[in-house]
């Protein structure tokens, strides 16, 4: 596995964001996906409850694999 820790600086190597940079939200190790800020957004649809009366769509950073990034040198 790769050395990729929360707050480094990557670029995507392939896929929709290809030759993208940004910096790492989340590492999920178990799974070896990391949460990129910005990129692979998806559209969520949510339930109407407490925190969120009337629902709705939102969009948030879905996981990308962690072979498919480059760490970059500060």
């Amino acid at each position: 596995m790769k050395k990729i820790k929360k707050k480094d600086k990557v670029l995507v190597l392939s896929g929709n964001y290809r030759g993208n940079e940004s910096v790492v939200l989340k590492v999920l190790s178990k799974k070896n996906k990391v949460i990129i800020r910005g990129l692979n957004m998806v559209k969520k649809h949510l339930k109407a409850n407490i925190k969120n009366p009337k629902g709705g769509i939102i969009e948030k950073e879905a996981p990308v694999h962690i072979s498919n990034l480059k760490k970059l040198n500060k």
